[in-house]
């Protein structure tokens, strides 16, 4: 794994000489119209041609300390599926297991053999397993405060049928992440969270992001909350059901962490070229049904701008985070959002994608 030692020198460089002002001038207006220096609020970075073009926190970290959002990590939700999924991707590439491997391979302990024999590992990756999210059915909400990834895993091994055939439709699955983080722990004898580090984060330079294990981290870090009619209530470790299980929505990191994920990506810094346009590319099961088009790579949303652009992209939310992790590949576009309370994610993106990458 080669390390991007330029790609740290760039991002903590000054940023480079503004071309787009007038851009710029409008997203830091949008965003100092939607938080305020006292309450909870979010960050922004956008990248263009490589360098960083603009960046900045807005609003406070935490209601208590009032400590200011700068080069804060953030929860960052689903986006943090990526980083599960780059890593199975990277032990594919060695050999250490195929995306074709059933999940009987790994779990035994499925009540229905004949159910872990048919999905497929690229099944989980890209949300097409079949498998029900029935963990609120035989776990209580108590419970989910505090179980990790094995915890919420377990009752989807109890299943007895599928929502529908494996790659036949699209339906969202945190649970297949869990599954995929106890994959790596079973390949590496390895925590997972130590795999990623090692695997993803060091050589990207992402030298302060952090993943979940348990109530870690709990310091360093903003807190997310929710608008109340008397105030900001927490909504994080403790006080939101499944925050514990990190494969689904464990990485916290900033925006600037980030944007090196994304250089590293690019330069296929921790895995092969072709490894990694092949999780950016739809994938196309022979068996689809469902009434809408593919439009899901290993974990990533392909998707189009107005002007016929392949956008990459992730979103994250989980109590009271809300992230957008959007890259435009053609017009060399990359822009992150993390936010400790929620925000119109929506519109924010399509005025971002107007200023930036207007239609042609």
């Amino acid at each position: 794994m080669k390390k991007l030692s330029w790609i740290l020198l760039l991002l903590t460089s000054a940023c480079a000489p503004n071309k787009n002002k007038q851009a710029i001038d409008q997203v830091d207006q949008l965003f100092r119209s939607e938080f305020k220096d006292n309450e909870p609020g979010g960050a922004v970075l956008v990248m263009k041609d490589g360098a960083v073009i603009f960046k900045k926190g807005y609003g406070i970290a935490d209601v208590g300390t009032k400590e200011k959002i700068t080069t804060t990590l953030f929860n960052t939700g689903s986006i943090s599926k990526t980083f599960v999924s780059n890593t199975i991707l990277s032990l594919a590439e060695e050999g250490k297991l195929s995306l074709n491997d059933s999940l009987d391979r790994y779990f035994p302990e499925f009540k229905n053999k004949a159910i872990a024999q048919k999905i497929k590992i690229h099944d989980l990756l890209t949300h097409t397993s079949g498998l029900p999210d029935n963990r609120r059915l035989l776990l209580d909400s108590v419970f989910l405060l505090s179980a990790k990834d094995r915890e919420n895993w377990a009752p989807i091994t109890q299943c007895d049928s599928l929502l529908f055939a494996p790659g036949s439709r699209y339906e969202y699955s945190n649970p297949a992440f869990n599954g995929l983080a106890l994959i790596i722990e079973q390949v590496t004898k390895t925590k997972w969270q130590t795999v990623v580090a090692e695997r993803i984060f060091k050589p990207a330079g992402m030298a302060t992001s952090k993943i979940t294990d348990g109530a870690y981290p709990d310091q360093g870090v903003a807190h997310g909350y929710l608008k109340t009619a008397t105030g900001y209530l927490e909504k994080d470790y403790g006080e939101e059901p499944t925050f514990a299980a990190a494969g689904n929505g464990g990485i916290w990191s900033s925006v600037e962490e980030l944007a090196r994920y994304e250089q590293a990506l690019q330069q296929a810094a921790f895995l092969k070229k072709e490894t990694i346009e092949r999780s950016r590319t739809i994938t196309r099961y022979d068996n689809w049904t469902d009434s809408v088009a593919p439009f899901i790579g290993y974990s990533w949303f392909i998707g189009k701008t107005l002007a016929g652009q392949e956008i990459v992209s992730h979103t994250g939310s989980q109590g009271g985070f809300l992230a957008d992790y959007v890259s435009i590949p053609e017009n060399k576009l990359f822009f992150v959002i993390l936010c400790n309370r929620p925000y119109p994610r929506e519109a924010f993106r399509k005025k971002i994608l107007d200023l930036f990458n207007p239609e042609k």
